[in-house]
């Protein structure tokens, strides 16, 4: 099967984009939900990050406060590192135990965090979603409720846009309206399902 390694720093439209491959029936694995499941209540995971992080990063029923943890390791980059090292493998596995369960010509690996982990061996090509900063900002401020400080901190921690282009095969460009991004989806899906016939 053909993977697709959908990629893009925060705010930069990367649901909007997968949700338009899925309306084409293009089977999406998300490795943010990926990594959801893998902290649910009594997941080692989670056993794992409240032991690095202390359990005042758990609510009072025992499952991960994100708002706490997201604030902790974007504050400091040792304990983003330890995150990582906690689940990074596991995403790994579990993404390809996805891929080998599907049947599709090609498929949507969403990797937000692509260039910084060097997952790049479990996909054929990369997609980069690209948006200006100051709109990525705006997005990030306006979906997660938080001030321009947190959202810059956020994005200084992730890759650099020039980073994320360098790797890129395809790049969806995301500062236009929706009609405009329509058009970008709807072509690639016609350029990835020729690939996958070519292979």
């Amino acid at each position: 099967m053909l993977v697709i390694g959908l990629t893009g720093g925060i705010g930069s439209g990367k649901t909007a984009v997968s949700d338009r491959f899925a309306y084409y029936g293009v089977p999406i694995i998300d490795t943010d939900v990926l990594a959801r499941e893998l902290v649910e209540l009594g997941q080692p995971a989670l056993t794992e990050i409240a032991g690095a992080f202390g359990t005042d990063c758990l609510d009072q029923v025992g499952r991960l406060d994100r708002a706490c943890l997201r604030k902790r390791i974007f504050a400091d980059a040792n304990g983003r590192q330890q995150l990582e090292a906690i689940l990074h493998p596991r995403i790994r596995v579990l993404a390809r135990q996805r891929i080998a369960g599907l049947t599709a010509p090609y498929c949507l690996l969403v990797i937000p965090l692509l260039a910084e982990t060097g997952m790049t061996d479990l996909v054929n090509r990369v997609l980069v979603v690209d948006a200006p900063e100051t709109e990525q900002l705006r997005r990030v401020m306006a979906r997660d409720q938080t001030d321009e400080e947190q959202a810059r901190r956020i994005l200084a921690a992730q890759a650099s846009r020039e980073q994320r282009l360098a790797l890129a095969h395809e790049i969806v460009e995301n500062s236009g309206d929706f009609a405009d991004l329509d058009r970008q989806i709807a072509a690639l899906h016609q350029h990835y399902l020729t690939l996958a016939r070519a292979r």
